[in-house]
């Protein structure tokens, strides 16, 4: 038996997106779960429900705010992460920036360091991409 697809939605504000999103999701059957705000506290293990993983005991508000979009995408990989990323696309699903395959390691992450996690990672990546057409504007200007 194939292990469960899950997908954990985080910070979804407009609701016709959200809905359009499990609406997606659950034709190609794939279970999916809207997280709270305060979910950030919480180790990924334990949000996707995984054995030995128990909520996390203090939560204190350190005003952490991540105002973007998030998809924790578990036991969707290669090929079918293809498929369900065109899905959305196809459905009219305006792009999720923040997307985060599961992995053994992240698993044990709260919500909160996946999301800086993922927010550095995608600020690296723009800054390359800034970099790269700066570079190609250099060489168009000089080869001019």
């Amino acid at each position: 038996m194939s292990k469960q697809e899950q997908v954990l939605l985080y910070q979804f504000r407009d609701e016709e997106k959200l809905a359009l999103t499990e609406k997606t999701l659950h034709k190609l059957g794939i279970k999916t779960c809207v997280l709270p705000d305060n979910a950030y506290h919480e180790k990924v293990g334990y949000l996707l429900g995984s054995k030995g993983f128990r909520a996390a005991t203090a939560h204190e508000d350190d005003g952490f705010v991540f105002p973007h979009e998030v998809m924790v995408l578990q036991n969707i990989r290669n090929k079918r992460l293809e498929q369900v990323l065109e899905a959305l696309q196809g459905a009219g699903v305006e792009h999720i920036r923040f997307k985060a395959v599961v992995t053994p390691l992240n698993t044990l992450w709260t919500l909160r360091r996946l999301c800086e996690t993922m927010q550095r990672e995608h600020a690296a990546m723009q800054e390359m991409e800034m970099r790269k057409e700066e570079e190609n504007m250099e060489f168009f200007d000089e080869n001019r």
